[in-house]
């Protein structure tokens, strides 16, 4: 299981490169090989589009048992949203006898974060608003928790074409909580060439170009806009006063 990183070359480990590279088979989702492929030359690829990942997963599956070495690709880490739990439970309730071994990467949420600035320097949740797996009473109340005990929020999947009124919704809740003017931040397809970065508020949040590549990122009460950077403070600077009157 390997975390190919957000997208960008320059975001994947040498632990990832150094895996695919002594695999002689690589399985993922489509699009995922597509941005490896200068790491998969002359190798065997099993690939399926979306909503095929057990199909996929047991395909892997199925030639590490034949004796090949096999790496499962996905975007960002393997372990957050990944296929690294389908290959563990597959392996548990169909009983394939073939080791697992689990590579890390740098998930969507960091890399996002790290192009709006220092919005998750404390406490924060991330939560998908995909209900194709999940209930969308279950993500509703999961999103009331987190708005009201003021955590820093990433949204993962927060609109596709079909999926509007999640987002919608979700705003809703958050500006219950935390008010019309509270800090955002979008990142669509960070870390890859056509990254683009928006800086906003929850009242506008809904007007903005919002896909599945986007990352939305709603700040608690301590974030702010600082030079044009999203910043979460941690305390520090209280701290310190406090010391000083000690």
């Amino acid at each position: 299981m390997v975390g190919i990183g957000p997208g960008g070359s320059e975001h994947r480990t040498r632990q990832a490169e150094a895996v695919i590279e002594t695999c002689d088979v690589v399985a993922g989702y489509t699009t995922y090989l597509e941005l490896i492929t200068d790491l998969t030359a002359g190798k065997t690829l099993i690939t399926t589009g979306m909503t095929k990942e057990v199909e996929r997963c047991r395909r892997a599956l199925e030639a590490a048992t034949a004796g090949h070495r096999v790496a499962m690709v996905c975007s960002g880490d393997a372990g957050i949203y990944g296929m690294a739990g389908l290959i563990l439970e597959l392996v548990a309730a169909e009983g394939f006898d073939v080791p697992v071994d689990i590579v890390p990467g740098v998930t969507a949420c960091s890399a996002a974060a790290a192009a709006l600035g220092a919005p998750l320097m404390c406490d924060f949740a991330v939560v998908s608003l995909s209900d194709l797996l999940m209930p969308w009473d279950t993500i509703v109340d999961r999103l009331r928790a987190v708005a009201g005990a003021d955590f820093v929020t990433a949204l993962y999947n927060p609109r596709s074409k079909k999926r509007i009124r999640q987002l919608t919704e979700a705003i809703r809740i958050f500006m219950a909580h935390r008010g019309h003017n509270a800090p955002v931040g979008v990142v669509t397809a960070a870390g890859c060439p056509d990254e683009s970065v928006v800086l906003t508020d929850l009242a506008h949040l809904d007007e903005q170009p919002i896909t599945m590549r986007s990352v939305v990122i709603i700040g608690n009460s301590r974030t702010q806009f600082t030079a044009g950077r999203m910043v979460t403070g941690r305390g520090y600077q209280l701290s310190t006063r406090e010391s000083n009157r000690r």
